[in-house]
């Protein structure tokens, strides 16, 4: 995938070059199956159409490089640091010859044109799996990471390009692309948690039970803030209650959990996959799964939505949770202004039909299991279940009621389950829709709620105990 394949002269046994722009628009791709995406798109930002490329080849089943957890990988700086950390050794005796105080390394296909860089190039490649990289160094009292960037085909110099094309045409014929605690714990558990959080995942006294019952069953729990990534090394467990986005402190943390082999909930390819409302719909399409009539928005075909979906229309924001980024246009006039407003921000926006309902259902499921089922209501005189616009504090949310799993509608359920596998092991949170007799799946939620008196007002602290025990049997296992 490449924004301009006319620019592009690699003749490649079974490798076809088409723009980026196709691959995300014409719907003939996401009936391909089994295909491998490499993209090579010149920009790679959040919601570009890189990203995008990256994000959609997965929710279609295709093998991505890079995928998307690389390209938010390259912009984390914590991150960063942390490649410079533990590859600190290679970095000093492969730059301890250079005699300036600032050196850039280009690595194309995980090569560079001087062979002496070989295991320094192939290094940054494994760890990040960007096809065109540059990374910059300096020296103070050693050689420090100064920042570590994807660039375009455009940005390499005429020079290597010769070399560029030789990397890339032995790249394509790979068959492969490769602490102390306390004596009376077991475990030591961090729960992340954000006290500026406008919409906290749980309540104070759903994080006092998870430290009560999470003591009982032989964690030393410790709440720790967004400032506290330096510690995370110290835990062997890892819960997150704090709201989930890509470009906030809790993917960060997913992350470094991830690359540390410390157990997790959730897990940082969860966090990329369920905020972003793109890749669910394409994802939940792709499984045939139900769900209200939808269409992924761009710029070419944002004048044709409306034949879909009709009016109203809900439009949301790739990245929207919480009810925040997601808005109602009741007529073509305000659809116009509003998708404008969302295309300046997003190259890819979601519509969906407006279905009117009491409640919507949410079902929590724990590794590829139910562990708990509610009806939340509309907030008053709203059509949504949080308002943050309604006057008083009491009314911002609707009510909500919990009941047994046998209860649930088994169509509901069924969808559910489903939906949840698309994900993986993990928790979530899945909103379904009754609506004349079929169950539609509205959203597939990460780090969903947990409340003491909503989401464990059935089953009390067993649903506490479910998720502590996820974590402590992924413990086990390793």
């Amino acid at each position: 995938m490449v924004n301009q394949p006319e620019t592009w002269n690699l003749a490649l046994e079974k490798v076809q070059i088409i723009s980026a722009h196709s691959y995300l628009t014409n719907p003939e791709y996401a009936k391909i199956k089994k295909a491998r995406i490499f993209n090579l798109c010149k920009d790679y930002s959040y919601q570009s159409r890189g990203y995008y490329v990256s994000l959609l080849a997965e929710a279609r089943g295709h093998l991505a490089i890079p995928t998307v957890t690389n390209l938010v990988d390259l912009r984390e700086p914590k991150l960063v640091k942390i490649v410079s950390e533990e590859f600190d050794d290679l970095i000093q005796k492969s730059l301890k010859n250079i005699k300036s105080q600032e050196f850039t390394l280009s690595i194309y296909f995980g090569q560079n044109v001087a062979q002496k860089y070989r295991e320094l190039s192939a290094m940054f490649h494994r760890h990040f799996q960007i096809p065109f990289l540059r990374v910059k160094f300096n020296f103070t009292t050693k050689w420090n990471i100064k920042n570590i960037k994807a660039i375009s085909e455009a940005e390499i110099p005429e020079e290597h390009k010769e070399s560029m094309r030789v990397f890339a045409a032995q790249y394509f014929a790979k068959k492969r692309y490769d602490t102390p605690r306390l004596v009376n714990a077991d475990y030591d558990l961090a729960i992340l948690v954000n006290p500026e959080d406008p919409a906290p995942p749980s309540n104070p006294k759903a994080i006092k039970k998870f430290i009560e019952i999470g003591e009982k069953m032989g964690f030393n729990v410790e709440v720790v803030s967004p400032k506290d990534l330096s510690r995370l090394s110290t835990f062997d467990a890892l819960f997150i209650r704090q709201s989930t986005e890509v470009n906030n402190e809790a993917y960060a943390f997913a992350r470094k959990a991830q690359q540390e082999e410390i157990a997790i909930i959730d897990y940082p390819e969860a966090i990329l996959k369920c905020c972003n409302k793109v890749f669910m719909a394409e994802a939940l399409q792709n499984a045939g799964i139900p769900t209200p009539k939808t269409v992924i928005v761009h710029r070419d075909n944002k004048n044709s939505v409306l034949e879909t979906t009709g009016l109203p229309v809900v439009l949301k924001s790739p990245d929207s949770t919480f009810s925040f980024g997601v808005k109602k246009a009741t007529t073509e006039d305000e659809y116009q202004e509003m998708v404008n407003t969302m295309l300046k921000k997003s190259d890819l926006v979601i519509a969906q039909e407006f279905l009117p309902s009491e409640y919507d259902w949410r079902i929590g499921i724990l590794d590829d299991k139910p562990f708990y089922a509610c009806r939340y209501y509309m907030a008053k005189d709203h059509w949504q279940i949080y308002n943050w616009n309604a006057a008083e504090k009491d009314n911002q949310d609707g009510n909500a009621d919990s009941l047994p799993i046998e209860e649930i509608p088994k169509k509901v359920l069924d969808a559910a389950l489903k939906s949840a596998k698309i994900m993986g092991k993990g928790l979530y949170g899945i909103d379904v829709k009754e609506i004349n007799g079929r169950a539609l799946v509205i959203e597939i939620n990460d780090n969903p709620n947990i409340d003491a008196g909503v989401e464990d007002g059935y089953y009390g602290d067993q649903v506490y105990t479910d998720i502590l025990g996820a974590l402590k049997s992924r413990l086990e296992k390793k």
